[in-house]
This record gives structure tokens, C-alpha cells and sequence, in this order.
């Protein structure tokens, strides 16, 4: 895990240097970068290394094979001792341990179509000396991110947006971007808080021609939406497969140089790559929660019920509010567009105390989105019934519902006059009410609705699917690359292996659930090493009390910074109304807080990172 740049842009060594001090902490063990092609046309490849896998000098970034092939990389290739043995097969040879240079001669010997050997999470670019081209790819579900600037005869990349930002003097503040943020929480990709820089998407890959400046980019991995290849066997050979699958994905992920451990909320997804962790090792597995002391908050006692029962060696982190809210002060130093989850604070007080343990952390992230687990699965379901009934009906009950005086049905009365189910969960996961957001655009239009609208799976797949290409990639990988990497941790997902996904989505439908249980294949293979009844509970969510902060300790924060004045300040919002919604948070009559956050967010953003930039 690391961080990556490069440019074609002539920048001063010092520039250069900059650039990848802002980037320090994502690869604090060596900071280098070289000057490659000429004057005339200069390639730099800088690199920021968190030195995990052949932590000897020998294999630090920028690195050359085959004195032609230049490479920077920023992740893992997990399954590059098998490749590396096909490759000596076939006549390449090493002088590292490391998976860099089984990527370089993976890319002599298969050329662009290499990614597809590649298992793992990676950004990485190629400058191929002798073709004069750089070739770079991103992983298939979009765990590591990747920015680029492209302009005529300039090209720019970094793992971190701040990093292109810095000595760059054509940069404009997308308004677009700022819309999709407010509805989304996120910017989705392949857009970023920039006009003139993108993300490369999950799962594509470049080639840059440096004679013609050729961009040219495509996809090379997706989502199977048709199916093509549905599971065979029983429900009993299901979970055997499946067992094997993530046995494969945990061991392969727990191997390093450095130590290792897991985070363990105590759930479903983190307990069964904990249970697989001690189950495919001989060592003592460390494993790591967060404690909240507000009531119904705190989810360690859970943990620790896993943690005893897998014997593992279990470190409780308590978290502390003034420590939350120094990291709220420097949150856009690292989230360095803005992001508004909040989730993504207790995370990075996760990442910060782990990291005084272990360099590598597995999560059990991908979990809920390929096995039907979040519980808006089943309301939609449920609502979906609604849909079937005269619209004048569904609309008497949803006026009806709105009038209501508790949350959740206001909730579903404001759901039910969407026209169709499809257009009620792109709601559900934006904002069922966004009349304070003000925007020139449908910023629900985005190209990932193929997946919710087509008519080749049934509704609960369809959502799935639509889930792991938006909510996954925009949200959960960036707000877990971003909390770790902070404090210059690894985090890594065994049940975001791509292998794992396409057998899930093989799978019926009711091995992932029946009606009842929610990742009922997924429980019935942690239910062989944990028993049941542990997890006999509520599903519960990775979240700070900032609903009760808001309206307390940290209300006078909230009221100063998002008084009027301030408000009229934010691009893109009804000042008069978010007002109104503010003081039914803090008057109690609604749960605002989702909105406060993504405000208070944006509003730093601006004021730190956006100072001086035009907004177009």
C-alpha cells in the first residue's frame, strides 16, 4: 500500500518533491522519484512506499525490469507467487520477492490484457520506454483510487487529488461535482471536486501513446448482469465453495512481511474473515474494535464474545471525543475532496490505534452488497408490493404516512410518491426530500443505473449490483483507503476478492436470502466456527453519535459555522431551507444530522483546500 504519482508536466525537482510530501503519510518508509525520456518530452514517476512485501530497498518504487519497464504501483497483487512461477515457465527471471515485478513481467509477456491475471487491489502505471507509452489500470472493484489530469500534451497521476492540486495553476472547482456531493455523499466516478481531473473508473484500464498523445481507456472487467454461468450444485455444496473461496482470500491477504491483524466489529462480514483468519494460520490473530460509550453505540461487547470465542488476541480501542473531534478539524487533509460519511471519523481512529500493532489490517468489507445484507434490501421488498396497487391509492397512503408523527414513516410516506421501486431506492441512498439542494441537473442520472433498471435479474440482485458499482466503490473504498492510509496503515477486504463476488453472483438468489435470513450463505459458513447465537441481534451500523454530538456538545460548533451567513457562503443549497431543517435537528422534531455532516464537510473543504479556486 502506497502512494503513486507521475507527470509528463515539467516540474522542478523541488515542485516534485512537494507534491509527494503532501502524499507522506500514505508510504511514510521511502519517498523517491525519478526523471525519465528527455527535455523535451520528460516522464516523472514518484513514489511514496509503505514498504509491506519485500520491504528491502531493492524492490522501493520507481522500479525498472528489463531496464525498459518502469512501473509505480500502489496496492497487492495477492495471487503473484503463482504468476510469478507460470511466468518462470516461461523464461522471466526475478531479483525481488516483490509482487512490482511480477506486474512488469506480467506486462512483457501479455501486454495490456495482464490485468486480467492481476488478483488483487491495485493502481499502477507502466512506462513502457521502448513502445514510448504509459499503460496504467485500476482494480476490478475500485479499492485503490486513481487521479489523472489530461490535457493535450499534459498527463498527471496521483493516488491523492492534493497531490496533482499542488503546483498546478489550471484547476477549477466543478460546481457538477459539488451537486453530486450534496445528493450523493460522494463524488461518483469518474468525476472528481475538479473540472479538469478524473478518476480512473473501477476496473479500467489506459494506454497513453507519447508520440501521438493518444488516450485511449476501457473496461475490463464488470459485473456479469446476465448470468451466464448460474450456480449448478446443492445449497450444502454452496457453502463448502464458498468456505473454500474465503479460506483462499483470507490466507492469501494475511501473507506480509510486516505484521497483521483484523478489525472485528462483531458482525456477520468481520467475524467470518476473523474465524478464517485463525482457522488458516498457526499464529495468534490480533483483532481490533472500536468502543463508544453512548448508549447504543457501542458494539465491543459483541466483538469481544467473537474475540474470546476465536481465542484471538483482541485490542479494544475506546473512543474518545476530543480525539473524534481533532480528527473532524483535519478531516479534508486526508479525505482531500470532500466525503460525507461519517463513519469515516470512527474509522480513522480505528486505523490510528491498530496501526500501533500491525501495518496490515483485514476488513470485512463487500460483504452486505454481494450477499443481500443491508436491511434497505428488505424494506425495498416490501415496499415494492406497495407498487402494485392504483397509484392514487399509493399516493392517498403516502400523504397520509407523511403527516405522521414518527420518523420512519414520514420516511416511507416521502418514498411512496416516487413513480417506481427503482426510483425510490436511487432516492433512498441520496435523499428522499432534496428540496434545499439546488441543482441545474438530474444528478441522480448516472451511467450506473444500467444496473438497477435492467430486467434480466430480479430486484434484489438488481440492487446488489447496483450497490457494489456505486455505494462500494464511491463510499465504502474510499472511506477505508483514506481512514488506514492516514496513519499508513494496509487495509485489506477478502471478501471483495473479485473470485468472491462472481460466485455470489452466481448463486440463487435464496442462498443469499430466503425471505428471512440476510446473508444466510454467508452466516451458515461462519456458524461452522462461531456459534450462532452470538449474533443473534440487530444489524448495526459503523457510526459515531453525531446525531446526539449535534445536538449537544457539539451544537454550539454546528450553530457557528452553519449560521445563515455561512449558509448563503455554500454554492448549491436553499440557505433559508437548510436552516429549517438544522433547527428541527436541534429541536429534535427530525434527524437531520446525515445533512450537518455533509455541510460541515463541504464547508471545510472549501475553506481549506477550495480557498482561491473558481467554482464553474
Amino acid at each position: 500500500m502506497c502512494g503513486i504519482y507521475g507527470s509528463t508536466i515539467e516540474y522542478s525537482k523541488k515542485q516534485v518533491q512537494d507534491k509527494l510530501e503532501r502524499a507522506k503519510f500514505r508510504g511514510p518508509d521511502k519517498l523517491d522519484f525519478k526523471f525519465f525520456g528527455d527535455e523535451s518530452k520528460p516522464i516523472i514517476f514518484g513514489h511514496n512506499r509503505l514498504a509491506i512485501i519485500d520491504v528491502d530497498e531493492r524492490s522501493n518504487q520507481p522500479f525498472t525490469y528489463n531496464n525498459s519497464i518502469h512501473i509505480v504501483f500502489n496496492g497487492e497483487v495477492y495471487n503473484f507467487k503463482v504468476l510469478k512461477k507460470q511466468l518462470e515457465a516461461k523464461g522471466y527471471k526475478f531479483n525481488t520477492t516483490s509482487d512490482t515485478e511480477v506486474i512488469c513481467a506480467a506486462y512483457l509477456e501479455y501486454g495490456e490484457d495482464c490485468v486480467n491475471y492481476l488478483g488483487g487491489m491495485f493502481a499502477f502505471v507502466i512506462y513502457d520506454e521502448t513502445k514510448q507509452k504509459l499503460f496504467g489500470a485500476r482494480d476490478r472493484l475500485g479499492k485503490k483510487p486513481f487521479y489523472y489530469y489530461l490535457n493535450e500534451k499534459q498527463f498527471e497521476f496521483a493516488s491523492q487529488i492534493s497531490s496533482i492540486q499542488m503546483h498546478h495553476t489550471n484547476l477549477t472547482i466543478s460546481n457538477k461535482a459539488i451537486s453530486y456531493y450534496l445528493a450523493w455523499g460522494a463524488i461518483p466516478d469518474p468525476h472528481s471536486i475538479f473540472n479538469e481531473i478524473k478518476k480512473l473508473q473501477a476496473g479500467h484500464c489506459f494506454s497513453l501513446n507519447l508520440t501521438a498523445y493518444d488516450f485511449k481507456e476501457r473496461k475490463y472487467w464488470d459485473i456479469d448482469t446476465n448470468v451466464k454461468n448460474p450456480f449448478q450444485g446443492s445449497y450444502k455444496d454452496a457453502i463448502a465453495e464458498l468456505d473454500g473461496f474465503i479460506s483462499s482470500a483470507v490466507s492469501t491477504r494475511l501473507f506480509a512481511d510486516v505484521p497483521v491483524g483484523v478489525f472485528l466489529s462483531g458482525g456477520v462480514d468481520s467475524s467470518v474473515v476473523a474465524a478464517l483468519a485463525t482457522k488458516t494460520t498457526d499464529s495468534k490473530v490480533k483483532t481490533f474494535s472500536v468502543k463508544f460509550n453512548e448508549k447504543g453505540f457501542d458494539e465491543s461487547v459483541y466483538a469481544q464474545q467473537v474475540a474470546d470465542h476465536l481465542q484471538t488476541d483482541h485490542h479494544i480501542i475506546e473512543c474518545n471525543y476530543n480525539e473524534g473531534l481533532d480528527l473532524i478539524d483535519n478531516f479534508t487533509h486526508f479525505y482531500d475532496e470532500p466525503f460525507a460519511d461519517s463513519s469515516a471519523i470512527p474509522s480513522m481512529l480505528l486505523a490510528k490505534h491498530t496501526r500501533k500493532k500491525v501495518t496490515v489490517a483485514l476488513s470485512g468489507d463487500g460483504g452486505d452488497e454481494s450477499f443481500i445484507g443491508y436491511e434497505r434490501y428488505k424494506w425495498m421488498k416490501q415496499v415494492n408490493h406497495l407498487y402494485n396497487l392504483p397509484s392514487f391509492l399509493r399516493h392517498t397512503a403516502a400523504k397520509t404516512a407523511s403527516l405522521a408523527p414518527y420518523y420512519k414513516l414520514k420516511m416511507i410516506g416521502k418514498g411512496l410518491q416516487y413513480e417506481d421501486i427503482n426510483s425510490l431506492y436511487i432516492a433512498s441512498v441520496t435523499g428522499v426530500n432534496m428540496s434545499w439542494l439546488k441543482s441545474d441537473f438530474d444528478y441522480t442520472d448516472v451511467p450506473e443505473k444500467k444496473y438497477l433498471y435492467h430486467n434480466t435479474k430480479n430486484l434484489y440482485e438488481r440492487l446488489t449490483d447496483f450497490d457494489i458499482k456505486t455505494y462500494l466503490n464511491w463510499d465504502i473504498n474510499t472511506k477505508v483507503d483514506r481512514a488506514t492510509m492516514a496513519y499508513s496503515l494496509e487495509a485489506r477486504a477478502p471478501l471483495m476478492d473479485h473470485s468472491i463476488v462472481e460466485f455470489a453472483q452466481s448463486l440463487p438468489t435464496d442462498f443469499k436470502y430466503n425471505g428471512k435470513i440476510q446473508k444466510r450463505i454467508l452466516k451458515d459458513v461462519l456458524y461452522q466456527y462461531v456459534p450462532e447465537k452470538i449474533f443473534d441481534r440487530p444489524k448495526a451500523g459503523f457510526t459515531m453519535p453525531f446525531a446526539e454530538w449535534f445536538k449537544h456538545e457539539l451544537k454550539d460548533y454546528v450553530l457557528s459555522e452553519l449560521d445563515m451567513a455561512s449558509l448563503r457562503e455554500i454554492p448549491n443549497i436553499d440557505a433559508d431551507e437548510v436552516y429549517k431543517m438544522i433547527q428541527q435537528h436541534m429541536n429534535g422534531s427530525w434527524n437531520r444530522y446525515p445533512l450537518i455532516w455533509k455541510l460541515l464537510v463541504l464547508k471545510q473543504w472549501l475553506k481549506t483546500n477550495g480557498r482561491g479556486y473558481t467554482i464553474k
